[in-house]
């Protein structure tokens, strides 16, 4: 395999959602992939459309050389994984320049991953020993969720065990709460029995076997 650090343009369905491309950088990084994902500030430029073309398309022409790889973060809400890989496969198309494409397409939504770890729920809530039940699915229930970001969201609640004023700003926080779990996901915990982290991860590996 060749040592060549690699490039990539990562492009998110929102601002919370960067911490993926981290957790994609170490997952070429343990295959033996130096790889370096560009987010570009979507929200900071003008005139973007939130189409996924119009993302990826504004961010290649920020960026100075052509990159090896796509990442294309985009939940698959209900319709479901095939409809939004065509989508993808069908915005980026000419655009890639022969780049190699990683999507990330979680059963519905991102948050369903995020429904796996109790532990870190409660710590994002900043009560780590809670006891009040938090209504989590089990792990081949997750991916059924009908509105997995209204159940992270009440669990987050239950975890924190707060009323009045106090309540209100934890629900106020969630974005960041979210961004925080992200942060924390283990690629190697129960993540990796969900069909759509199986996916990605063989995605990742036919990227890196593409590069041998």
């Amino acid at each position: 395999m060749s040592h060549r650090a690699r490039s990539g343009l990562f492009v998110a369905e929102g601002t919370s959602d960067q911490p993926l491309a981290e957790l994609i950088e170490s997952l070429f990084c343990e295959r033996g992939v130096e790889l370096s994902l560009s987010q570009p500030p979507f929200e900071l430029l003008s005139g973007v459309a939130k189409d996924v073309r119009s993302r990826v398309q504004a961010g290649l022409d920020l960026m100075h050389d052509p990159v090896d790889l796509l990442v294309v973060h985009r939940d698959a809400d209900n319709a479901g994984h095939t409809a939004r890989l065509n989508e993808i496969r069908g915005a980026v198309g000419e655009l890639s320049g022969g780049a190699a494409l990683v999507p990330i397409i979680p059963v519905r939504m991102t948050e369903a991953w995020l429904l796996l770890d109790e532990a870190a729920i409660r710590k994002v809530a900043e009560n780590p020993t809670g006891r009040a039940r938090l209504g989590l699915p089990k792990i081949h229930e997750v991916e059924s969720v009908a509105d997995p970001k209204a159940l992270l969201r009440d669990c987050i609640l239950a975890a924190a065990e707060v009323t009045g004023r106090r309540r209100d700003r934890v629900r106020a926080r969630f974005n960041e709460h979210r961004r925080q779990l992200l942060w924390m996901l283990d690629p190697t915990g129960p993540i990796r029995r969900l069909s759509s982290w199986q996916r990605l991860v063989n995605d990742v590996d036919l990227a890196v076997k593409d590069w041998r």
